[in-house]
């Protein structure tokens, strides 16, 4: 027999060949590149993440600031004093001038022991004759309980209609010869579209429940008895109004039986110390020093804060949202 046998292939692996142009360790070069890579993407995360929470703490800080700071402006006072609140635009239960706000600046500034006197600045056209009746009877009250302080007005651009209302009940009244001071008046207004909605083709239907809930819808024709009832109001008011000016200006109205001066008519700062409608010539800083004899000016004027503003547009919000719910549910109960 023969003894040549065919030999087995060695079982050892023969050695991996390498591509060419790589280097031998070519896949942990790979691997180490990819690591590095996935750890730079977790430490730019992770910077992020930092970034973010310090803008939430810098967003949410400045939030409870607002929230805490209910006063919207802290008054330090330091010394001997001339205390200032400041009227500024149309006097109205919901603004910066209403009678809540001013009220308090008030009481705040009377109260304070190193308060020497106290000046109300105005420069309004007017506004709600029951914002402007609160404050001058809160201003009447504080010159009762605080005799020994005066309390003046200093008149800007204007002080006409509800914010001369206001000034009246101060000791004594002062203007820049441009100011504009009066309009003792009430007006009520509107409008009528009746004549348009004839030559539209369009026609009102208003459905009431009472004989004078509609007395004064613009789309219907104005009666003889909406015109009678509004007159009467308006009057009624406008009295009120005149008793409060001949209260606070008492004998210094020049001629209170004068016809034109409680017309609605305005004059300037000059015409109206002419006429006892104001007392003098003076801004804030003459009064203050000149009249009250303490030049260090403190401001106790109450300001709307960050809290007030939020909780106003929220207030806003929930208020629009609510009506166009009542809209659609009045909608969907007319189509039924």
């Amino acid at each position: 027999m023969s003894d040549n046998f065919d030999r087995p292939e060695s079982s050892t692996p023969p050695a991996a060949s390498v591509p060419p142009g790589r280097e031998p360790n070519w896949e942990r070069a790979v691997l180490e590149k990819l690591a590095l890579s996935a750890l730079r993407e977790q430490r730019a995360t992770r910077r992020w993440k930092i970034f973010f929470r310090f803008a939430f703490l810098i967003v949410f800080a400045l939030i409870a600031w607002g929230l805490l700071n209910v006063s919207g402006e802290t008054t330090v006072s330091t010394g001997r004093h001339t205390a200032l609140v400041t009227l500024t635009g149309e006097i109205s239960s919901d603004g910066q001038a209403s009678a809540e706000n001013i009220n308090a600046s008030l009481e705040s500034a009377f109260a304070d022991t190193n308060t020497v006197g106290v000046i109300l600045r105005i420069n309004s056209p007017g506004g709600s004759p029951v914002q402007a009746a609160i404050i001058n009877r809160d201003m009447r009250r504080l010159r009762t309980k605080y005799p020994s302080k005066p309390l003046y007005v200093v008149v800007d651009d204007m002080c006409a209609s509800g914010g001369y209302y206001v000034a009246v009940a101060a000791d004594k009244i002062y203007v820049d010869q441009a100011s504009v001071v009066g309009s003792i008046g009430v007006l009520m207004e509107g409008f009528g579209f009746t004549g348009l909605m004839d030559k539209l083709g369009v026609e009102r239907r208003l459905h009431t429940s009472g004989e004078n809930k509609g007395l004064f819808d613009p789309f219907s024709p104005e009666s003889d008895k909406a015109k009678e009832h509004a007159q009467q109001m308006l009057d009624q008011i406008h009295a009120q109004f005149i008793a409060a000016v001949k209260q606070g200006r008492g004998n210094r109205l020049k001629n209170p039986d004068d016809p034109d001066l409680f017309s609605g008519l305005f004059w300037t700062g000059q015409q109206s110390v002419d006429l006892g409608l104001a007392d003098g010539f003076g801004d804030t800083d003459f009064v203050a020093r000149n009249v009250i004899k303490a030049d260090n000016v403190v401001d106790y004027t109450v300001k709307s804060n960050f809290a007030d503003r939020l909780a106003s547009r929220f207030g806003a919000s929930i208020g629009d949202a609510a009506m166009k719910a009542l809209a659609h549910v009045a909608v969907r109960t007319s189509l039924q």
